[in-house]
């Protein structure tokens, strides 16, 4: 009753193949590159099944407030099924809970990613959430757009 939930969705115009542009996105390694909140991150497990490959992570988020950054450690998995579907799923304390559904579709030379979250969230801490996790996204799919603008030169 006293958590409460959000929605957005993102998309972004990537220079790059569809293939490449989900495996650049779906190794959290890579996040440290192009998300600005991210600090570290360690891969624990890495398995394939009947639903996709499945990895999960250790993530360091290093979350801005006012002159002052806190650091949040949590697990992040990443399932990618076999129809190129991408979900995503980061856990945080306390009861921080970010589901995510990521498509990437053919547009001529490049791909556009479309990318769906699902925030659940205390109450007092629903706003803060979703503006962090919106601004962090959109500046990540754009720093994900710029990689893949340097490697065409």
């Amino acid at each position: 009753m006293w958590l409460s939930r959000s929605r957005f969705e993102l998309r972004e115009e990537v220079p790059g193949a569809p293939h490449d542009v989900r495996t650049f996105y779906a190794d959290l390694a890579n996040m440290k590159l192009v998300h600005p909140l991210v600090a570290a991150v360690d891969c624990l497990a890495d398995r394939q099944d009947a639903r996709g490959r499945c990895r999960e992570y250790r993530v360091r988020d290093r979350i801005p407030l006012g002159p002052f950054g806190m650091g949040v450690t949590y697990r992040a998995t990443v399932l990618i099924a076999p129809d190129g579907v991408v979900h995503t799923e980061a856990r945080q304390f306390p009861n921080v809970r970010l589901s995510g559904t990521v498509t990437f579709v053919p547009l001529g030379a490049g791909t556009t990613v479309t990318e769906a979250v699902d925030i659940e969230a205390p109450r007092p801490l629903l706003g803060f959430t979703i503006a962090q996790a919106e601004k962090a996204h959109a500046a990540m799919l754009a720093a994900i757009r710029h990689h893949f603008e340097g490697s065409l030169g």
